[in-house]
């Protein structure tokens, strides 16, 4: 691992290990319409995967605090009931990187603004569990945990807890939410363009990718 750029990889997971996409827009399109606001079309997804839900239901439906608040109830209710897992993908190529980081002695973390309970979910699904020593993700209400600042702080306070060098981190993100949080915590973030970002999200990040190929080449060179 010594030879290797990163002594610690954090990463992303809406965009940018999974495609959850066709199932947030169902569950999206439900609990908008519960609350009589109009349904998002796949091209606003952009707007919605990746910052906290509550924050999303202000930002792009207009609502009041109060009213995100009961919005997020009603959608995590849909999510328990879809098992968190169904209609999601892995992007191809990689959680042949993820598991080959653990190969090679890397250790890794999630740094999500999903609640921590999907995140286990989803890693449990696709079978990454061995290759993470911890998952990072939001409180379910959104409230003690959710900034993705806070939460890559969270992630690299976990992995120093367990005995990992966080000397030389890194951040692999689809969203400036990514790229700020990042920098709030003088982690570089390697942006990548499959996830759900509008063009210029991504102009601050420290390296840009277009496919895991690409990203493959930084991380394990």
């Amino acid at each position: 691992m010594a030879d290797l750029p990163y002594s610690c990889v954090l990463w992303d997971v809406d965009g940018t290990i999974v495609d959850a996409s066709v199932g947030i827009l169902r569950r999206l399109t439900v609990a908008l319409t519960h609350f009589g606001r109009p349904a998002p079309t796949r091209e606003e997804l952009t707007h919605w995967i990746g910052p906290p839900m509550f924050e999303s239901f202000q930002a792009q439906a207009g609502m009041t605090p109060e009213q995100a608040a009961d919005a997020v109830t009603f959608y995590r209710k849909l999510g328990r009931a879809d098992g968190y897992t169904t209609d999601v993908a892995t992007y191809p190529g990689v959680p042949e990187i993820i598991r080959d980081l653990h190969a090679a002695g890397v250790p890794q973390a999630t740094a999500s603004s999903k609640p921590e309970n999907q995140v286990d979910a989803l890693v449990d699904f696709f079978g990454l569990r061995p290759y993470f020593l911890t998952t990072v993700g939001a409180t379910p209400d959104e409230s003690t945990l959710a900034a993705k600042t806070d939460i890559v702080a969270e992630a690299l306070n976990r992995l120093r807890a367990l005995g990992a060098d966080v000397s030389r981190p890194v951040l692999v993100g689809d969203r400036h939410h990514d790229v700020t949080g990042g920098a709030a915590n003088a982690v570089p973030v390697i942006f990548v363009d499959w996830g759900f970002s509008d063009r210029h999200e991504g102009d601050d990040a420290a390296f840009r990718v277009a496919s895991p190929d690409e990203l493959r080449r930084l991380l394990l060179p």
